[in-house]
């Protein structure tokens, strides 16, 4: 079994094309199901965040172009919809993505830390549905156990750069002093917390928390000093909002031309500020043929989060380091499972070849053969058994040529020149 890694990232793909293959939440079980009974494939995890959808497989690598169609089937995309953007990985690639990824070092914004927590989410949904063996265990623990070193030694996380301190920042160069200004936020996820926080270390005047479940934004509204209500009443009180920053994961838009042209003419026109950071977007992109309206996207706010790089890129080098050889480590342990396998298989048939002969030896004593007899028996019939295969292996081998297998039976089974059995039982004597 493989490791293999199939997807697309904010690297690869616009955000036409990311919002496409999202996986919504409610799907993401369905999505899991079907990977393992229709693909067949024993073991898979799908990450599906704002910048990425990635599925992460142990299957062999013949498999790749069946999930490839089965991606496009289920988001009914047309054939090569997304074939020009995705990504495949196997075996020790897989390994240092899925690393890199966690610890924030294939992130829009270096260092981030909210991907760590979104990819142990989407771990948790694939193992609750049944879609986690000991191959994805093994790799998901290790990128997590890495993720918190890279975290521990070295500063690539240090300084306050995320989508939401970017979008704060690109608040304030449009209105400048925000202690005059109103924000409304909707979403109460963890992008959305980080805004609050920005906002209010910046001297934001009032904050809206906006969120599909009241009792979400009355919770972030009562510890930042908000006010709370429903999606629903967006259109409402949207007038009031100076700056409007939304992330939630819905499908479809929550604001649409027709309600922010309302909310300008209730405002006499003056400008409002409105980030985008969902995907798929909460703002339809038509917002932006709006006067007095500044509608920026994900994409948009490369430029401000450049400006704080620096120093994390510092960092990024020590972690890339550390992230090369915990891949390594990695891969002897993963060959070290299969290995387990193959050594579990062979001890299982020998033991039961192993007991087919006792059984039959114990039932000579017990019809009145002589123990000796039976204890030769014993000895000839479940060496010969245990041998046959192998043997007949080798004449095959030897016959076609195969000197590689030759080679590998006799390091195998210690059997190099001059290193015969009673050269070994003299080794042993000695030691003795």
């Amino acid at each position: 079994m493989s490791l293999v890694a199939i997807g697309l990232n904010h690297h690869t793909a616009p955000l036409e094309v990311r919002e496409r293959i999202t996986f919504a939440p409610e799907r993401m079980a369905d999505a899991l199901t079907q990977l393992r009974q229709q693909l067949r494939v024993p073991e898979a995890a799908i990450v599906s965040t704002c910048n990425r959808t990635e599925i992460y497989c142990g299957m062999d690598t013949r498999r790749t172009e069946q999930v490839v169609n089965w991606l496009h089937d289920f988001h009914q995309a047309p054939n090569d919809t997304f074939s020009p953007y995705l990504f495949t990985r196997v075996d020790q690639a897989v390994v240092q993505h899925l690393m890199r990824v966690c610890s924030g070092l294939d992130s829009l914004i270096l260092g981030e830390p909210q991907i760590l927590g979104q990819i142990k989410q989407a771990y948790r949904k694939a193992g609750d549905s049944g879609a986690v063996g000991k191959h994805l265990s093994l790799l998901f623990q290790s990128a997590f156990n890495v993720a918190k070193q890279v975290r521990t030694d070295t500063a690539v996380g240090a300084s306050p750069v995320s989508v939401a301190f970017a979008a704060v920042s690109l608040a304030k160069q449009i209105f400048g002093e925000l202690n005059e200004h109103t924000a409304l936020l909707i979403g109460a996820g963890e992008t959305i917390e980080l805004a609050l926080q920005h906002l209010k270390t910046s001297g934001i005047g009032n904050v809206i928390i906006a969120n599909r479940t009241l009792a979400r934004a009355e919770s972030l509204a009562e510890q930042y000093g908000g006010e709370a209500t429903t999606l629903t009443e967006i259109p409402q009180l949207l007038h009031r909002a100076d700056i409007t920053i939304s992330s939630t994961a819905s499908q479809l838009p929550i604001l649409g031309k027709g309600a922010v042209e309302q909310a300008l003419k209730a405002r006499k026109h003056q400008p409002m500020a409105m980030i985008d950071i969902a995907v798929p977007r909460d703002i339809e992109s038509q917002v932006s043929d709006l006067s007095d309206v500044f509608l920026y996207t994900v994409d948009d706010l490369s430029e401000i989060i450049d400006r704080g790089m620096q120093a994390r890129k510092q960092a990024a080098a020590k972690a890339e380091h550390i992230i090369e050889h915990k891949a390594i480590d990695f891969m002897r342990k993963m060959r070290g499972l299969d290995a387990g396998s193959t050594i579990a298989e062979l001890r299982s048939q020998a033991g039961h070849l192993q007991q087919q002969t006792l059984d039959k030896a114990l039932a000579m004593i017990a019809k009145g053969e002589a123990p000796e007899k039976a204890l030769q028996y014993y000895a000839h019939t479940f060496t010969n058994k245990l041998l046959h295969k192998p043997s007949a292996g080798l004449r095959a081998a030897s016959e076609s040529g195969d000197e590689t297998l030759i080679r590998s039976a006799r390091q195998l089974f210690d059997l190099e020149p001059g290193n015969t059995a009673a050269s070994r039982d003299n080794k042993q004597d000695d030691k003795n």
